[in-house]
């Protein structure tokens, strides 16, 4: 079992949500979060004053599923995700060692 998280910018949600559901992912977790990384911000103007904006807003994905699915997963969010243009995102995976589902008792597999 692994986690795909992405970090995607915000107006991409519907794409990426629309794709996920396509290879048949049943579930996201999806948390507003802000960062930087190459673009270190940028400056904006209000009031006709320019001030500094460090931390830009984007979405936080997570995604519970098989490991043989993953792969699948990561495609599908960097194809929906993309735009070309810098802070697309980054999309990482993390191993799941255990998973319980709350309601049934189910767990690992049958959990997700």
């Amino acid at each position: 079992m692994k986690i795909v998280m992405a970090i995607i910018k915000p107006f991409k949600l519907d794409e990426v949500r629309d794709a996920l559901t396509s290879i048949g992912v049943q579930g996201i977790t999806v948390t507003e979060v802000k960062g930087y990384g190459r673009q270190k911000g940028h400056t904006e103007i209000y009031r006709g004053t320019e001030y500094a904006v460090s931390f830009l807003p984007k979405l936080k994905i997570e995604v519970a599923v098989p490991s043989e699915t993953a792969d699948k997963v990561v495609e599908a969010i960097a194809s929906a995700a993309k735009t070309g243009q810098i802070g697309d995102g980054k999309i990482f995976v993390f191993q799941i060692d255990q998973a319980l589902r709350i309601r049934t008792g189910e767990s690992d597999a049958e959990a997700l």
